[in-house]
């Protein structure tokens, strides 16, 4: 909400004058990246996470089967890649195509 003495600031998408606090955070809405599951949930932080097949994990020599539960997830700023932790494998990153939400 808009004070009386507030700067308004132009804004170019939509061809009008917004209080600088609304673009502001109209503009910090935009830069969130929204990351799906395979079958399109919405994830974030801290979600419980299956996979929906089984991966070989490069480096580490094991292959994580299918329905193998990462149980806390942490979104990377990519709207493909999550990062998690598994027992066993450091810095493990994941596909988002690859697990479903629980």
């Amino acid at each position: 909400m808009s004070t009386p003495d507030e700067d308004y600031v132009y804004d170019e998408d939509s061809g009008e004058w917004l209080p600088a606090s609304e673009l502001a955070a109209l503009q910090a809405k935009a830069d969130q990246v929204e990351v799906r599951d395979a079958v399109g949930n919405l994830l974030a932080d801290g979600d419980q996470v299956t996979l929906i097949k089984d991966l070989t994990v490069k480096g580490a020599g094991k292959t994580l089967k299918q329905g193998t539960l990462i149980p806390s997830i942490r979104l990377t700023g990519d709207a493909q890649e999550i990062d998690c932790k598994y027992p066993g494998i450091k810095g493990l990153v994941l596909r988002a195509e690859f697990v479903k939400k629980r």
